[in-house]
């Protein structure tokens, strides 16, 4: 006996033992390729199509007991679940926020400058050996923008307390990078 037929043999014994496995072979038989191109046409997406059709198989499985002893046909019972799972998974997908799709940024090969990015790096740490008034000034006014009176405002500090603060946080600021020697 060659292989093949024996796989045919031992499917037929496995699905002739179990009921449950049986019941879905016959849906899938009877209604599958129906059901899938219905949820293909709802949704234009092969791989949720088989996905929905999935589900609604599993539905029909959990409910076996319910589904055969009632008269009614099958049928229209597998095409509302299909529907009704494509209209749940349409509007979960309008909740969630989109998907980058893995798309990555990648800059153009001249605006990479590997001593602007080392210098960045070392201000930046030049600005955590600051102390907590004089960075925050510092990001306040250079990197966020800022005027003085907006700084002021942000910080809830008299106007002549940021004008204080940056003249000393920029002389603090020097000094840690000329010890770096990055400023001359």
């Amino acid at each position: 006996m060659d292989n093949s037929a024996q796989q045919q043999k031992t499917m037929r014994r496995r699905l002739s033992q179990d009921p449950d496995e049986v019941f879905l072979r016959v849906l899938w038989d009877e209604h599958g390729i129906d059901l899938l191109n219905y949820a293909y046409r709802l949704t234009s997406d092969m791989k949720r199509a088989e996905d929905i059709v999935q589900e609604a198989l599993v539905r029909a499985w959990k409910h076996a007991d319910k589904l055969g002893s009632d008269e009614r046909p099958l049928r229209p019972w597998l095409f509302t679940v299909v529907a009704h799972l494509a209209i749940d998974g349409h509007r979960a997908e309008l909740t969630r926020p989109k998907e980058s799709g893995g798309i990555r940024y990648e800059p153009p090969e001249d605006s990479f400058d590997l001593e602007q990015t080392i210098q960045g790096w070392e201000i930046f740490k030049a600005l955590s050996s600051l102390s907590d008034s004089h960075r925050e000034i510092i990001i306040e006014t250079y990197y966020k923008g800022r005027s003085a009176i907006e700084a002021a405002e942000s910080l809830c500090i008299p106007i002549g307390t940021v004008k204080s603060r940056m003249y000393h946080a920029l002389r603090s600021l020097r000094l840690i990078l000329e010890e770096q020697g990055l400023v001359p």
